[in-house]
């Protein structure tokens, strides 16, 4: 019996996939930075949680679906692209971050969840995933699984990093002109990255 011992690149790749900053990683910091660390915790459980299931289930072969039609993946980036357009609006016209109001519409867990579920880069991410580093032999489906926890545990600890940063930026951003700014970056840049996706 065979056990999966993650290689190097693998562990370098899921960290290199959860930490860079996109829609997910804006929306926990932007989250946090509202309504703190803890009640942000089911939004990024949420992602994580999904984002490791389509590992599993890309590994299990569903994944191959958006390559062999485009016309799937043309209809979700699209529909990603317009719920974060969205999203980006409300936190731009939302006032300055206050913990004790609800300034803006929250990151649930079910939005996180369902924002991997429609994400094709998401996909095409786990599918590189399966492709450069899933095993084959007979025991692959359960060494699949075992890479799809490892990823689950990587994820989580980069949008901890996430959640933590947008609960520093209260104490850096003390004004609320500064702070509106912020969140005005925030939005562009969530605004940015669902574009990009769309066409990238």
């Amino acid at each position: 019996m065979s056990q999966f011992y993650p290689s190097a690149p693998f562990l370098l790749f899921a960290f290199v996939a959860s930490i860079t900053p996109g829609p997910t990683n804006i929306l926990i910091l932007a989250n946090s930075q509202h309504y703190g660390v803890k009640a942000t915790l089911p939004a990024l459980f949420g992602a994580c949680v999904a984002a490791s299931a389509i590992v599993l289930v890309s590994g299990a072969g569903a994944g191959e679906l958006l390559r062999q039609y485009p016309l799937v993946r043309q209809v979700m980036s699209l529909a990603g692209m317009l719920w974060l357009s969205w999203m980006s609006w409300q936190l731009f016209s939302a006032p300055a971050a206050n913990l004790s109001t609800q300034a803006h519409t929250r990151f649930t867990a079910r939005a996180a969840a369902a924002l991997q579920m429609i994400n094709p880069k998401t996909w095409m991410m786990a599918l590189a995933v399966v492709s450069l580093f899933a095993p084959v032999g007979e025991h692959a489906m359960r060494e699949i699984m075992l890479m799809t926890l490892w990823f689950l545990l990587i994820s989580t600890a980069c949008l901890m990093c996430w959640a933590w940063l947008g609960k520093a930026i209260n104490r850096l951003f003390r004004t609320t002109v500064a702070m509106v700014r912020f969140q005005r970056l925030m939005a562009l840049c969530l605004f940015i990255s669902a574009w990009a996706g769309m066409f990238g």
